[in-house]
């Protein structure tokens, strides 16, 4: 299917969703988080897109936002998709997880709740994965400081 079918298709399910190519070999489609897990599940589930690959997930500061960030393929039409979640609530991140819908995100939320902070809303397992219990902050967000191991370029 061509970006341009899959756009069609994807926004004929919601007219809140935001799509662009510009500077991306994939259709990029920006979600509202509420409406998250309901497209999610569409796009693994539908007989006409199903992405059945969640080859990757990355946190991602924006600045003024932090978000996820997931590349999708279907293994079987050979079609990929970025779909992308933000908010603004740098306080309080939170997502519904995609966990049950691809096992691999369990873990690659895990990861992202670890550097970034953000949580994921019926996560089976919402631990830090490779820094210690006792760490305290997320040290990739923009506005993260370590005083002790800063490096000076």
């Amino acid at each position: 299917m061509t970006n341009q079918a899959l756009q069609e298709l994807i926004g004929s399910w919601n007219s809140d969703l935001e799509f662009s190519e510009e500077g991306s070999q994939y259709l990029n489609v920006t979600v509202n988080p509420g409406y998250l897990y309901e497209l999610m599940t569409k796009l693994k589930s539908d007989e006409k897109t199903r992405f059945d690959y969640l080859f990757c997930l990355s946190g991602v500061d924006w600045g003024e936002e932090l978000g996820v960030v997931y590349h999708l393929e279907s293994t079987e039409f050979r079609h990929a998709l970025v779909v992308k979640v933000m908010t603004p609530n740098r306080e309080d991140p939170k997502f519904d997880s995609v966990w049950d819908i691809w096992r691999t995100a369990e873990f690659h939320e895990r990861e992202v709740f670890d550097f970034f902070g953000i949580k994921f809303n019926n996560h089976p397992n919402l631990t830090r994965l490779f820094l210690t219990p006792e760490w305290e902050g997320f040290p990739l967000r923009k506005d993260y400081e370590d005083e002790i191991n800063m490096v000076i370029k």
